[in-house]
């Protein structure tokens, strides 16, 4: 029974989404038309003839009215066609993936570290509440909400790697270092390979742009984590854990911690969908190919199709995490009924 109701939940949550791309389909592509700038004088150049610019407009199909450009590009999409790159002339499906892996890698080591160190740091702030562990935790935690990634990112390119010189100050990997991938995903690849110089190199290079851009989430996740594990605390069965002698380290992370999981689980979610179509400003700042890059250069060069659906796989990325996330509330809390409204 309990299957049937996460199963009809489930159908509900993704026919939902439907309609949510859609939206996001035609918003997008109403801003994108909206940007100044001819892509056609973008792929001729400034030398074109007004022949050789009104012959690229109508093999693009440029010429025809907005909602029949759109009715076009929604049809694509229908049979799975991104689209193709106006200045790489190679299919956007093709060309994207790569720029995603990049994305995902960064974005996963930036939310491992905004987990590991916001959940410990509020707990470790809700534990010893009122006191200078508390203000200690609470304040590294303003510091983090308060600073920009740009900011943050440039200091730590002047300090850690051009004045100590630990880490390199981008890339993906040591140029000079002969690193062919396979999943695109450089840590895996190089564990698939064997080749731990190549793997210590990639980590290398992961941890400044990782640490800038996971520096606001630990702080969200940091003030939730507190907020939540402070109300769980005062709930009578906790009292009765202590009461049974049960030591402290073990209430908080096997009662305590487990109870308080849902609006970090949340917190943690949104901020991994905001993390992967935010992560711009990092990857132009550290010179990572991720898709945020991907899409800025494509915006610069009036690249109509590559801002469309590099957008749209980045919307749909979001509101599957959030989907996933609202499917993991029963895993984790059991009370939760999905078929009861």
């Amino acid at each position: 029974m309990v299957k049937t109701e996460m199963l009809a939940y489930t159908i509900r949550r993704i026919l939902m989404l439907i309609p949510v791309l859609i939206g996001m389909s035609i918003i997008t592509f109403a801003i994108v038309h909206a940007i100044p700038g001819d892509p056609a004088k973008t792929i001729a150049g400034e030398k074109a003839t007004p022949e050789q610019l009104q012959e690229i407009r109508e093999s693009l199909g440029l010429d025809k009215p907005a909602y029949i450009q759109y009715f076009h590009y929604l049809g694509d999409l229908l049979r799975g066609d991104l689209g193709t790159s106006l200045i790489t002339k190679v299919p956007i499906s093709e060309e994207i993936g790569p720029f995603l892996a990049a994305t995902a890698e960064l974005t996963a080591a930036s939310m491992l570290i905004a987990v590991f160190f916001g959940v410990n740091l509020g707990i470790l702030s809700a534990w010893r509440q009122n006191s200078w562990w508390d203000y200690s935790a609470m304040l590294i935690a303003l510091i983090g909400v308060s600073m920009p990634v740009f900011w943050l990112g440039l200091m730590e390119q002047w300090f850690f790697a051009q004045e100590l010189g630990w880490f390199p100050s981008n890339g993906r990997i040591d140029a000079r270092m002969e690193f062919e991938g396979i999943t695109h995903f450089y840590v895996i690849d190089s564990l698939l390979r064997g080749d731990y110089a190549a793997l210590s190199d990639v980590l290398m290079h992961l941890i400044l742009p990782a640490a800038a851009l996971g520096t606001i989430p630990m702080a969200i996740i940091a003030r939730m984590t507190r907020s939540s594990m402070l109300e769980v605390m005062r709930s009578d069965y906790i009292r009765t854990a202590r009461a049974k002698g049960l030591s402290e380290f073990w209430v908080i992370y096997k009662h305590t911690l487990k109870n308080a999981c849902i609006p970090v689980l949340t917190v943690v979610g949104l901020q991994l969908g905001l993390l992967l179509g935010g992560a711009v400003l990092t990857e132009t700042i550290f010179s990572w190919p991720g898709v945020g890059r991907y899409i800025y250069d494509a915006i610069n060069s009036r690249n109509y199709p590559v801002i469309q659906s590099g957008i749209l796989v980045l919307a749909t990325i979001f509101v599957v995490i959030n989907l996933i996330v609202d499917l993991l509330y029963a895993w984790i809390d059991p009370r939760i009924q999905y078929g009861k409204e």
